[in-house]
């Protein structure tokens, strides 16, 4: 009885299975790709997150770079690194929607401007938009040179040393940072080096990926008795009760400030200059119509925002660093540069306007992010059928711009794998489609922070060139692992040395 009981079971999900699998690809039988298991699809073909770019690359030559992948009992995915494809699908202003995988991300995130769908998605982008003008950005140069003197210091332990890996350096800095310019307050991340908010990213970040590659844990019923559970329910605590604590703190600073200001216009401070309005003030002094977020609201932005703000741009950093050393004559270019802007004074802060001379870094950083971008494939969903060069790509479909794929492309780019920062020349890029090149992502959802981010990188990497040597340690290789930020599970390891300018 139990074993005929088994096998209906077995029978209803097979068959549940084709008939789902016959009515997708009826649309989508024209494009090719890695031929799917009954129930399991194709998620037999992934396993580690070291190996998931890797066989993402393997299926573009093999298949092309428009191809579908199955994942259990989800719609399809078409995984695209055809720039008249992602021309249409970035471009377009009703394929907003992330793909269903985001929520794997709502119990750390919520509903903010990452995750949220596109009608909350468009009311809080118009309200944190004024936090990344560039005259606000202007202001936070000061904060970036100061949290990169910090740096600095804590790499000169190291110098002398056969090898160091400079990525959790690199994301202290980098958490500093963002709690100081977007949100206000202080967290002297760098004087923690174990911390446990770090931890607990990285953490969440290889859960929420191993998620979305597996048929069993993407249903939340059979998730919720993982062992993965019971992990993401014990870093939940560390990571929502350290933004809390941010919340509290910058609450807490605003009524101080407020109290010793009272003679004082709301925007000014004692000397008559427009006071720095952060993101999270934004956030906490918002009303429309008597209404104001919500606290759960604000929890859900601050979130991303540390999430966003610094683990991609610390990862763009350090592996930065680490071309700077496999690359030698990149290296003498930047800091030629620098000696150009600077002279041989290691210690002074740089401008505003400093920053945007700095060309060729910028060239590097863009090359940076060409081989190593820090999100190497994002998703969108299909909410309704919708034409595409003469077919239909139906409902609940995913979309996946395979940004890694496309940044590989040796049509695009010569010699992909090559470290060459004078692909980014401005001549270059003009005779390229902006839709070759997606760091950032492109059109109305963009990153709302990519001046944010190349402000902070030019001043940090220009800082550490000015004043070591780096170089590189031959037997290191990094090893790619995607964990919703592209990382080295090898680490990113340098050496230091003293430099004079």
């Amino acid at each position: 009885m139990i074993l005929l009981f088994a096998i209906s079971i077995f029978v209803i999900l097979i068959t549940s299975w084709l008939l789902q699998y016959y009515k997708y690809e009826k649309f989508l039988g024209k494009f090719k790709g890695p031929r799917p298991l009954p129930l399991f699809g194709n998620t037999l073909q992934f396993g580690k997150t070291t190996d998931l770019l890797r066989i993402l690359l393997d299926n573009r030559k093999k298949y092309g770079d428009i191809y579908k992948l199955y994942i259990g009992f989800s719609p399809p995915f078409v995984v695209i690194s055809n720039v008249k494809f992602l021309e249409y699908l970035l471009g377009s202003t009703k394929i907003l929607e992330k793909s269903v995988e985001y929520k794997f991300l709502y119990r750390w995130l919520g509903t903010g401007l990452l995750t949220s769908r596109s009608l909350k998605w468009k009311k809080h982008r118009k309200i944190l938009t004024p936090a990344f003008h560039f005259q606000i950005l202007e202001q936070f140069v000061d904060v970036f040179d100061h949290y990169g003197n910090i740096l600095v210091k804590k790499l000169e332990q190291e110098v002398g040393k056969k090898s160091v890996d400079v990525y959790p350096y690199v994301t202290l800095c980098s958490l500093d940072i963002i709690c100081a310019t977007s949100m206000g307050t202080k967290v002297h991340a760098q004087d923690d080096s174990e911390s446990k908010y770090v931890f607990s990213v990285k953490e969440m970040s290889r859960i929420i990926m191993d998620r979305g590659f597996s048929a069993l844990k993407r249903f939340d019923s059979l998730y919720y008795f993982s062992k993965d559970y019971q992990k993401e329910t014990q870093v939940l605590k560390i990571l929502h009760g350290y933004t809390n604590s941010v919340i509290r703190s910058r609450k807490q600073e605003i009524i101080k400030e407020n109290r010793q200001n009272d003679d004082l216009p709301p925007d000014e401070d004692d000397i008559g200059r427009k006071k720095r309005k952060t993101f999270l003030d934004l956030l906490l002094q918002y009303t429309k119509d008597g209404q104001s977020m919500t606290d759960a609201e604000i929890r859900e932005e601050v979130d991303t925002f540390m999430f966003e703000g610094h683990d991609t741009t610390s990862a763009a950093v350090a592996f930065a660093l680490y071309s700077f050393a496999k690359n030698p004559d990149v290296q003498r270019k930047a800091v030629e540069e620098l000696r150009s802007i600077f002279g041989d004074d290691k210690d002074r802060p740089s401008t505003h306007r400093e920053l945007q001379e700095m060309k060729y870094l910028e060239m590097v950083i863009k090359e940076t992010l060409r081989l190593y971008p820090s999100v190497p494939f994002y998703a969108r969903n299909v909410h309704e059928d919708i034409e595409y060069d003469g077919g239909i790509i139906p409902k609940d479909t995913t979309l996946t711009i395979f940004a890694y794929g496309l940044h590989r492309d040796p049509e695009t780019f010569p010699d992909p794998e090559r470290f060459d920062p004078e692909r980014f020349t401005q001549e270059k890029q003009a005779g390229r489609s902006p839709y070759a090149y997606l760091p950032f992502s492109a059109g109305p959802r963009n990153c709302i922070g990519q001046k944010f981010a190349m402000l902070e990188m030019k001043s940090l990497l220009a800082k550490v060139l000015r004043n070591y040597e780096l170089l590189e340690v031959p037997e290191h290789k990094i090893v790619l692992a995607s964990e919703t930020i592209l990382k080295s599970a090898t680490g990113m390891h340098v050496q230091l040395k003293k430099r004079n300018l």
